[in-house]
């Protein structure tokens, strides 16, 4: 999943114009539907394929929780050629969700108007995976092996290395795809991933080791929901129904993981059912933690924000200009559904 973006502000506008012009999606229900009903209509725009990353939202659909919110919601799936905070920031969706919290801070620094509203995930499941035969477990193992990570997560080892005072030039670089396969044939000493992504993990067997880039001092957000500030300050109580809804629908996965996986391949029938379930188990110990059982699901901690914008400054990464938190993130609408996003752990 890519972990930065490179949309701009001029992309934004020729992508508004474009939809002006008539290339809006014909599925959208008419408004004169939707009054008639009393709803209103949230497609949630994806920087990938629909996945499990969606769970909550999918029982919270299944369920009818979104129809008790009076909400119509869609997923709108992302892929390569799709910006999505291009085009949540054009007006077309309501809101979008990206992988990784970089993205929205390149955005920020970009002036492109769409701010953090929630998170999905209270930890990111980034992570360093080796063998038993050559274990990494801390930063410094990694001085003198050959690193395999993704071309956009090369920024994120420049970040861990000089978190620990390590010079990149100790460290092998070796660019990798999204399969296992160089760990197991020893082309790299290690190799990233996401700790959630089950299915490609399962080939490296049950004696992985594993070392998260959160554990390491590099804490960034997964999964996080965003909106434009015109629609986070016009419509929060819009955004409120919608962090009600997922919500509840997250804490019945989290109660019942086997039922929500059923839901999900009620949507999703082509998914493998024992894949997904382990996913689900993995995923939902990053969606819930300590600080959810202390301020709800959905939270974020504006610290953890500034952390990051510093960072990446640190890295030169912001070549517009370094964002302000407040051009980030709002905590707007999760102060309003404060007594309602549940409270669990």
């Amino acid at each position: 999943m890519a972990l930065t973006l490179s949309a701009s502000r001029r992309h934004v506008l020729k992508t508004g114009m474009a939809l002006a012009g008539g290339l809006a999606c014909p599925t959208v229900i008419p408004g004169l539907a939707r009054a008639a009903t009393g709803t209103r209509p949230i497609n949630m725009q994806l920087g990938w394929l629909a996945n499990d990353n969606q769970l909550g939202e999918i029982v919270a659909k299944r369920l009818g929780y979104f129809d008790e919110e009076k909400i119509d919601f869609a997923i709108q799936p992302g892929g390569p050629s799709i910006d999505g905070v291009a085009i949540v920031a054009s007006g077309r969706f309501e809101i979008g969700q990206v992988s990784s919290s970089p993205s929205l801070l390149q955005a920020a620094s970009q002036g492109i108007p769409v701010k953090c509203f929630a998170v999905g995930a209270q930890q990111h499941p980034y992570s360093y995976f080796s063998l038993p035969a050559a274990p990494i477990r801390s930063p410094q193992d990694m001085v003198g092996k050959k690193v395999g990570v993704q071309a956009t997560g090369r920024i994120l080892l420049s970040a861990l290395l000089r978190k620990h005072g390590i010079a990149e030039s100790d460290v092998e670089v070796v660019v990798i795809g999204a399969d296992m396969s160089p760990l197991l044939t020893g082309q790299v000493d290690c190799i990233t991933g996401w700790e959630t992504n089950r299915t490609a993990l399962k080939v490296l067997g049950p004696d992985m080791i594993t070392m998260r880039l959160w554990d390491q001092g590099v804490r960034l957000y997964a999964m996080p929901y965003y909106a434009t500030a015109e629609t986070i300050e016009g419509q929060g109580d819009l955004l409120a129904g919608f962090l009600r809804a997922a919500g509840r629908g997250w804490q019945y996965a989290r109660e019942n993981p086997e039922q929500a996986v059923d839901l999900f391949l009620q949507e999703y029938p082509d998914a493998v059912r024992e894949d997904e379930l382990a996913a689900c188990k993995t995923l939902l110990d990053y969606v819930f933690t300590e600080k959810t059982r202390q301020d709800g699901w959905g939270c974020f901690d504006p610290a953890v924000w500034q952390e990051q914008i510093d960072l990446y400054a640190g890295l030169d990464q912001f070549s517009a200009g370094t964002p302000s938190i407040d051009a980030v993130m709002s905590t707007a609408v999760l102060d309003a559904t404060r007594g309602n996003r549940p409270k669990i752990g």
